[in-house]
């Protein structure tokens, strides 16, 4: 049987339909991607990354632009304690003489100086950890609700509803017990101004008629 053209562009619809529908399907940047906390050092003008519990060690190649390498550079000038990192890559390359590999790290979540980040017990509980200062405080979010602590007053268990909002960022809002309590975290690099210490979102509380700047990160019970 001869095809004629309407007869063909009707039998080619169905593959430009599946074509289309297969360009349109989102892709996940975190697929082949882990989340590793670890330490920092340099050698041989190499950074190098060593996951906490582990002896393996892995050369830093900031493939996602992330500044991991300026940011460590610029705190270690200033700290007297090891570099630790929170960070999200890809292992790849084979062993070296003096490196297991490389690290292509895609997303700085942290980096801060510390000799006991790698020991949290509450890291893999948590959803999200955010603080500041002048005056300090410091909110903690899990599945089983948030914590705020502030000096001078007792720590405040709150229920929340969390909403995504545009950008990629987060609001977490409570109105227990008649107060109206809402803390946003957006994506955007922020310092510690006490520490010196990185984090991948900026972080506004309000509470009590305040509004309270500061930092945060995603803890490990949050995959992104």
């Amino acid at each position: 049987m001869r095809l004629t053209p309407a007869l063909l562009l009707t039998s080619l619809l169905p593959l430009f339909a599946g074509c289309q529908l297969m360009a349109n399907q989102p892709t996940d940047p975190n697929i082949g991607t882990l989340r590793m906390q670890g330490e920092l050092s340099a050698a041989g003008g190499q950074l190098l990354f060593k996951p906490c519990s582990e002896a393996r060690q892995f050369v830093i190649n900031d493939t996602g632009a992330t500044g991991i390498l300026q940011e460590a550079a610029g705190l270690a000038d200033s700290a007297n304690d090891k570099l630790f990192a929170d960070v999200r890559g890809r292992l790849t390359g084979a062993k070296q003489a003096n490196n297991d590999g490389v690290l292509e790290v895609r997303r700085l979540y942290r980096l801060e100086s510390s000799t006991r980040a790698c020991d949290d017990p509450n890291f893999k509980q948590l959803t999200l950890r955010a603080s500041g200062q002048e005056p300090f405080w410091t909110v903690k979010a899990s599945g089983k609700g948030m914590v705020i602590e502030r000096p001078g007053k007792d720590p405040l268990p709150l229920p929340f509803l969390e909403e995504e909002v545009p950008g990629g960022g987060l609001n977490l809002t409570s109105e227990a017990n008649g107060q109206h309590v809402e803390l946003w975290v957006a994506p955007q690099r922020c310092v510690d101004s006490a520490s010196g210490a990185v984090r991948h979102l900026r972080a506004e509380l309000k509470i009590d008629g305040q509004t309270l700047q500061g930092c945060g990160y995603y803890g490990g019970a949050r995959d992104n």
